[in-house]
């Protein structure tokens, strides 16, 4: 980071740690530094891309901040930098359910090219190579995922497919006093299942009780009417989803005792070991 700044011309005083996650997050004064991960400068590069395409496209997004060089490559790892949202909070379900409609209604861009979803990435590996479980829980999630991932396979084309936000939670649209939602996060912006943009509400509403049914219903509503709940693989779905949350406490286990107890305690509830609904921690 501090290299970064050094090379973008920005003062590193009292950088604030806004959260260290798939990438590292820091506010520098008035700019946002986003650090991802070792080798995904061509990701770094799409998401200033998705950026300026979105907000042309009418969905306000996150903007990145033009007069500094986009984006520096430090150590292998890309840093970009994006404009400061101050005093902003999280959206509503409802105004969650509006943007993915917009976002879902969207023509993919004509002078880039979105990637395709994918719902597993590297989890079996993840799941495979998890140092902090025993044998017992690290063979039940791999079996778990090969069941999980060939029910997956053997689903229909889907009816259509849709840009979709890849990662569609409230806290990835903050609203500031202007009123105007705008998208944050747009590393997993792609081409696939509208689905799964739907999926964590969704369960935050069935497995959590993280949301009362007045809020989930307003999402439904905003979304256009199509409850996800309702639908034949939801469960399906619901359970690749919860499984994918594990293995993000695991990649984290190895660097914090906290994680590490989360871990335990998700596999556990995945397992059915503890009743639903169940309490996770955010990490």
């Amino acid at each position: 980071m501090a290299k970064a700044a050094r090379r973008a011309g920005l003062a590193w005083d009292e950088p604030e740690v806004i959260r260290e996650g798939s990438h590292a997050i820091y506010r520098v004064g008035d700019v946002v530094a986003r650090i991802g991960r070792p080798g995904s400068l061509g990701d770094a590069e799409r998401e200033l891309r998705v950026s300026q395409w979105l907000n042309s496209s009418g969905i306000p997004t996150v903007e990145t901040v033009s007069e500094l060089p986009q984006p520096i490559v430090v150590d292998d790892r890309p840093v970009t930098w994006w404009r400061l949202i101050p005093d902003h909070r999280p959206a509503t379900p409802a105004e969650l359910g509006a943007m993915l409609r917009a976002l879902h209604s969207l023509t993919p861009p004509a002078d880039f090219e979105l990637p395709s979803y994918d719902p597993f990435g590297d989890l079996r590996e993840r799941l495979a190579k998890a140092g902090t479980v025993d044998d017992d829980d690290r063979r039940w999630l791999v079996t778990r995922y090969d069941e999980l991932r060939q029910q997956y396979d053997k689903l229909q084309d889907p009816l259509r497919l849709a840009v979709i936000h890849g990662d569609a939670w409230q806290g990835n649209v903050v609203v500031p006093p202007s009123g105007t939602p705008i998208v944050l996060d747009l590393d997993k912006v792609s081409v696939g299942r509208p689905e799964w943009d739907l999926i964590q509400l969704a369960v935050d509403y069935t497995d959590f009780a993280r949301i009362l049914g007045a809020d989930y219903l307003s999402l439904v509503n905003a979304y256009g009417g199509h409850d996800i709940t309702d639908w034949s693989d939801f469960r399906l779905f619901a359970d690749i989803q919860e499984l994918r949350w594990v293995g993000f406490a695991l990649e984290r286990a190895a660097a914090s005792e906290g994680a590490a107890q989360q871990a335990k305690h998700r596999i556990a509830c995945v397992r059915g070991q503890i009743p639903k609904p169940w309490v996770w921690k955010a990490l």
